[in-house]
């Protein structure tokens, strides 16, 4: 099984590093959730992608590849993706020079802000 980041050894092949797959579960009904992050990617890079192809599974699977890559994988990264989230990891794959506008904001802010805190435990508060 490819973990996140992984890559198969074949022949590479760009615009089949430019399909996404979502594996979802339907033991689970999660094939609305499914649906609905494949209509979000789909709108947001709509000439990058060549192929967007819903995969029914079992098991609690919930798996999103890019190519041969998996860029989220449940039960790897631990629940699902903030959609947010996702347009990034696909977009590291499929348009890494492709700005995502207020999605690269927020991460930005997010890693300031973590940045920010791991910075401030290292010196003691004023008047202490």
């Amino acid at each position: 099984m490819l973990r996140r980041g992984q890559r198969d050894d074949g022949p590479v092949d760009e615009d089949a590093n430019r399909a996404v797959t979502i594996v979802y579960c339907t033991q689970c009904n999660w094939l609305l959730r499914a649906a609905w992050m494949g209509q979000e990617l789909l709108s947001t890079f709509q000439t990058e992608l060549t192929a967007l192809t819903l995969v029914p599974g079992t098991g609690g699977v919930f798996r999103v590849t890019a190519g041969d890559v998996v860029v989220w994988d449940r039960a790897v990264d631990g629940g699902f993706p903030e959609i947010t989230e996702l347009k990034r990891r696909v977009r590291d794959q499929v348009a890494p020079d492709r700005p995502l506008g207020h999605a690269d904001r927020a991460a930005a802010r997010a890693a300031d802000q973590a940045q920010g805190r791991a910075a401030g435990a290292e010196v003691a508060p004023p008047g202490t």
